[in-house]
């Protein structure tokens, strides 16, 4: 099965498959400096909440290189700077801000010179990176436990894209396909297509042709049709950040994916890594919703989908309630969502 790793260290410098590109070419940027991470992180050029904090992690190392400052303390004030500058990238994946917290307590916590502080940051950042790969294949072992039972191969849906792409290389709801897939239980994959990016389209589409996993895109209005025919027997998505309560922060459309399983009483899940639990925040109203360029409605390409005076709302993130999820898929484990445990182990 092929792997796909979306954020590569390479000597000096990090090389990102460009998501923006997908599936028409699959190339890489290469990004040397904290200010063209943030940017690549901003435009979307890697998107998943793994695999922005994976990316985050290396840009704190990419801007603690750039500091010229000989003394400590200047140099990890000029560093907090970088970390405000990566915060502002993605306002909802909260991995972005336990990745950067995670190296500030890193250069904190060496001691020694600046010189010091790099080398500390690139060993953490490389370690994020592997933890991640880890957890997302447990992650995969733990959801197989949840496949409904059947004689039939499952027919399994799934909304935006959760996979090696938004990782570091496994995947979080596709860490789970692959996993169903590889233990001879999963039948098709359906992906909603995921408007208004079309991550489920491009991506998740082609991760799961690159694996030689069946799978078919359809539009996001016709889920309830499908299911409403039998055709889906489970749904699995990702997330971008879980609140204490269970409630889960993902692409916009979720939410409505969610009603629409209860409705059809097919079990719906959520796949995310433990640090995509903000147990700061008590439930899913708290979590702060990105808006992005109304661009990303009307226009496809060169091409303008809709007329010229009308107005547009583009959330890229919805709240699905935790009463909706049937459990939440860890490294650790499947938790009902109102029993996440708080020990980050």
């Amino acid at each position: 099965m092929a792997e796909i790793y979306p954020v590569i260290w390479e000597g000096d410098r990090v090389l990102l498959i460009d998501q923006t590109q997908l599936p028409a070419t699959l190339t890489t940027v290469s990004i040397a400096t904290s200010a063209t991470m943030a940017e690549a992180i901003k435009t979307m050029i890697v998107r998943g909440a793994p695999a922005i904090g994976v990316a985050a992690a290396y840009g704190m190392y990419l801007g603690a290189r750039e500091i010229a400052a000989p003394q400590r303390t200047v140099f990890l004030a000029e560093l907090e700077a970088i970390a405000h500058t990566l915060r502002s990238t993605r306002p909802t994946a909260v991995n972005l801000f336990w990745a950067i917290d995670r190296q500030l307590t890193t250069a904190h916590q060496t001691p020694g010179d600046p010189d010091a502080i790099r080398a500390a940051l690139l060993t953490e950042a490389q370690a994020i990176q592997a933890d991640d790969l880890q957890r997302c294949q447990a992650m995969g072992d733990h959801g197989c436990t949840i496949l409904p039972p059947s004689p039939e191969k499952l027919t399994i849906l799934t909304h935006c894209n959760a996979g090696g792409l938004a990782t570091a290389g496994y995947g979080t709801a596709v860490g789970v396909i692959r996993s169903a897939w590889t233990a001879g239980r999963l039948g098709r994959v359906f992906a909603d297509e995921t408007r208004p990016r079309l991550q489920g389209a491009k991506l998740t589409a082609w991760e799961c042709v690159q694996a030689g996993i069946p799978v078919t895109v359809i539009t996001d209005n016709m889920a309830a049709h499908c299911m409403q025919r039998g055709m889906i027997d489970l749904v699995v998505v990702g997330a971008d950040r879980i609140a204490a309560n269970g409630d889960a922060a993902n692409k916009i459309g979720t939410y409505g994916l969610a009603v629409i399983a209860q409705a059809h009483q097919v079990p719906f899940y959520v796949a995310a890594p433990f640090s995509t639990i903000d147990f700061k925040i008590a439930t899913g109203a708290e979590i702060p919703i990105e808006e992005r360029d109304p661009q990303e409605i009307y226009q496809v390409g060169e091409t303008r989908l809709c007329p010229e005076g009308a107005e547009f709302y583009n959330p890229a993130f919805d709240v699905t309630p935790a009463a909706l999820i049937a459990g939440i898929i860890t490294e650790k484990g499947v938790f009902p969502p109102d029993q996440l445990p708080q020990e980050q182990t």
